[in-house]
């Protein structure tokens, strides 16, 4: 893949891309950052090398501010509304983020806002800094609604009634509120964060490519009926069970002390060995 940008920095390590943002000065999704975020989410999608992809910003005090209003402004208006009989292109963007056999996550270190919290709800993670991640949802004191994907994705990431607060408010949601109302995964002093997602990045990278892409199908399949989802499971499940690396790695862990006392203390330690190479 070229993955050839202008306000995007891709490095690529051991399987995890890593994403740096940077649209100086606020990083507000300006019709050229927007085109670039989703040639990036077609590419990424299509990389079969790739396991991991995180994004971050250049920019420490913002992630991503929002959707450029002033394009927002330029939208046509001369017709009634229509109902669209599919997808738009923003939510394609998105969710692509959400349903590509890659884990996706956003290290927000700063301000998100508006389309940028979108996208970032559209991850499977996000980490935040204690005293400097803030989300807000800005679009109902302008007069609109969060329109990329922000109505349907808040309610399922923190139910409907604090949902409710962020898209209706309009007002700042700290981190640690954030991280107890289940917006961010975890929280991190500044000096920690980067670290800690990298390592983060590299372990799930390390494990059988199978495993973290279906585990992650079948995650995404908790949205359907809990039948479905359970059907949908056990057929994943049979799936792996069939795969090399599955049987490869259950062997090596029963080798290195797996089902015995002191192994099973220390399981986490077994599974990091379990993605070192032989």
């Amino acid at each position: 893949m070229a993955y050839s940008y202008k306000l995007l920095r891709v490095e690529i390590d051991r399987r995890v891309a890593t994403i740096t943002i940077d649209n100086p000065p606020i990083n507000v999704i300006t019709p050229p950052l927007y085109m670039e975020l989703a040639q990036l989410a077609g590419e990424l999608k299509a990389d079969p090398g790739l396991t991991v992809v995180v994004l971050k910003s250049a920019n420490p005090d913002f992630f991503l501010a929002h959707f450029d209003v002033s394009t927002i402004l330029s939208f046509p208006t001369d017709k009634p509304a229509e109902r669209d009989t599919e997808l738009n292109a923003y939510h394609v963007m998105c969710e692509r983020f959400r349903s590509m056999d890659k884990v996706t996550i956003a290290q927000i270190e700063g301000r998100v806002g508006g389309g940028g919290s979108e996208l970032a709800a559209s991850c499977d993670m996000r980490f935040g800094v204690r005293g400097k991640t803030i989300i807000n949802q800005m679009e109902v004191p302008l007069g609109i609604l969060p329109g990329g994907t922000g109505t349907q994705r808040l309610p399922r990431l923190v139910g409907r009634g604090r949902a409710m607060e962020i898209v209706l408010a309009g007002d700042d949601l700290d981190a640690v509120t954030a991280e107890r109302w289940g917006y961010l995964n975890r929280i991190f002093e500044a000096n920690e964060i980067n670290g800690w997602v990298q390592k983060l990045a590299h372990r799930i990278a390390s494990f059988p490519v199978e495993a973290v892409r279906l585990a992650k199908e079948s995650v995404n399949g908790a949205e359907q009926p809990l039948e479905e989802g359970l059907r949908d499971e056990a057929y994943l499940f049979q799936r792996l069970l069939r795969t090399e690396g599955a049987q490869k790695n259950m062997k090596k862990f029963l080798e290195i002390g797996g089902q015995t006392r002191e192994g099973e203390l220390k399981v986490n330690e077994l599974s990091r060995r379990l993605g070192e190479p032989d």
